[in-house]
């Protein structure tokens, strides 16, 4: 167990908090069974290929797009490996699950007056179907995917359409996310506040930030309002 005191944030300070929904708020199993499990099962099906030919060529084709906006494009994902990638989705969708006291964490904020934006790489297609399984859109100001802005939050441009588009101050902002890439652009574009959700998945081992503070559990960011 970790201590709640052991993140510190001056929340009485943040007037914008941003988040990041795949990893930081929803469980990434989900993410990870799919593409690294069920897509090749289905990959391999449909070329009549052998499991491990199938995760050897979708691991190369997935590290091409890593990183763009392809990355997350369902559509262009389905007509690249010929799988209708919603579709197959919608067929886990009983493992799309929420982080322990995210919506602790969510309904503290709405409490405490600040305004919350979900913002995130996934593809509209599985922002709504996430959104519907989870009911947590009810607590968003706003919801900005990089498909919107046209770029991924891994660029500078994300964050100018960002700020553009939810009107935060960069001075009063808290960005959670776990990917630190994207906290390094976010803070080189004047980021005030950013934290590093250490634990992505259930189902893998925390990584520790070596430069960014890190947190665990939303339940370490519940003692401060």
């Amino acid at each position: 167990m970790h201590a709640k005191s052991s993140v510190k944030f001056p929340l009485k300070d943040i007037q914008f908090v941003l988040l990041d929904m795949d990893g930081t708020l929803l469980d990434k199993y989900f993410d990870d069974y799919f593409w690294e499990h069920l897509v090749p099962e289905k990959y391999a099906e449909k070329h009549n290929i052998t499991l491990g030919k199938a995760k050897d060529e979708l691991m190369k084709k997935y590290r091409v797009h890593e990183g763009t906006l392809n990355w997350t494009d369902l559509d262009f994902w389905s007509k690249e490996l010929y799988l209708d990638i919603p579709a197959l989705k919608e067929q886990i969708r009983h493992l799309i699950e929420v982080h322990p006291h995210v919506e602790d964490f969510l309904m503290m904020l709405r409490r405490t007056r600040k305004k919350v934006f979900l913002v995130t790489n996934a593809h509209y297609k599985a922002v709504d179907l996430k959104l519907k399984k989870t009911r947590i859109g009810k607590y968003f100001d706003s919801v900005l995917s990089s498909f919107d802005a046209g770029y991924p939050k891994e660029s500078l441009e994300f964050w100018r359409e960002a700020e553009k588009r939810l009107g935060f101050d960069k001075e009063k902002s808290l960005l959670i996310d776990d990917t630190e890439e994207i906290l390094k652009t976010a803070k080189k574009y004047g980021i005030k506040y950013v934290l590093y959700k250490a634990r992505a998945s259930s189902n893998m081992k925390p990584r520790p930030s070596k430069d960014f503070l890190s947190v665990l559990d939303f339940n370490e960011l519940m003692d401060e309002s």
